[in-house]
C-alpha cells in the first residue's frame, strides 16, 4: 500500500510517495523533470513493477512542484531540495539508488557521491539542449562515481544514445539502455515496431535487471 510523506527542506516542502516492497533490499528514490511531475509514464511504471523485485520506490516531488509553481528553479535550488529529502529516503537503512528523469537525473548525478548513493538511475538524461550538442552536460553523467544506468529514448532530442560519450570515460563505467523510437518522455509513435506498453516494459525490465546486479 502506498503512503505519502511531507518532508521540509530549505527550499520548501517536498512530497514523497512510497511504493514499498514486501521484503526490500534497496530503495529507489526518483524525482521528476522540469516539465512534469511524478505522474510521468516511466516513473509510474517503475513504481508499479520494482517492488515486486525487492526495490521500494520513493517518488519524490520537488518543493517547487509541491508549491504549484510551473517553472523549475535553478540547478543549485533543485540540488538543495534533493539533499533535504535524502535523510527520509535513506531512513529505512537500505542502500539507496538516486534516480531522476531529465532535470531530476542531472540532480541525482551531481549529488550522488556527496550523499552516499549506492548507484544512479538516469532516465532521459538531457545530454544537451535540443539542437545544441555543443552545450554538453556529459561531465555530470561521467562524474557520478557510482554505478550508473542511463535509459534513453532512441529519438530523444535532448540526446540520442549514439551521442553519449564512451562509457569507459567514467569510473565505474556507466551503462546505457535504448528505448527504440522513444522521445524525451519515452512516448513511441503509433506506427513504431514496438507498442507503448512494450517500451515501458523495456524500461522496467532493464532497471529491474540492473538493480538486481548491484552489490
Amino acid at each position: 500500500m502506498t503512503r505519502t510523506e511531507i518532508v521540509s527542506t530549505e527550499t520548501g516542502d517536498a512530497r514523497i510517495t512510497w511504493h514499498p516492497a514486501a521484503d526490500p533490499r534497496l530503495v529507489l528514490a526518483v524525482s521528476h523533470g522540469a516539465g512534469g511531475g511524478v505522474e510521468a509514464r516511466d516513473l509510474q511504471a517503475l513504481a508499479g513493477v520494482l517492488p515486486e523485485h525487492g526495490v521500494s520506490v520513493a517518488l519524490v516531488e520537488q518543493p517547487w512542484r509541491v508549491a504549484g509553481k510551473k517553472v523549475a528553479p535553478a540547478p543549485k535550488t533543485l540540488d538543495a531540495g534533493w539533499r533535504g529529502v535524502w535523510a527520509a529516503v535513506a531512513g529505512p537503512g537500505l542502500p539507496v539508488i538516486a534516480g531522476g528523469r531529465s532535470a531530476g537525473a542531472r540532480v541525482a548525478c551531481r549529488t550522488a557521491q556527496e550523499l552516499g548513493a549506492a548507484a544512479v538511475l538516469a532516465l532521459s538524461f538531457p545530454l544537451h539542449p535540443p539542437g545544441r550538442p555543443e552545450k554538453s552536460r556529459a561531465d555530470e553523467l561521467l562524474g557520478t562515481g557510482v554505478p550508473t544506468l542511463v535509459v534513453q529514448g532512441g529519438n530523444d532530442p535532448f540526446g540520442k544514445p549514439a551521442e553519449f560519450p564512451d562509457v569507459t570515460l567514467s569510473s565505474p563505467a556507466y551503462e546505457i539502455v535504448e528505448v527504440p523510437y522513444g522521445d524525451h518522455g519515452f512516448a513511441v509513435p503509433k506506427r513504431a515496431v514496438i507498442t507503448q506498453d512494450e517500451a515501458l516494459a523495456r524500461i522496467t525490465g532493464a532497471v529491474s535487471e540492473w538493480a538486481g546486479s548491484l552489490r
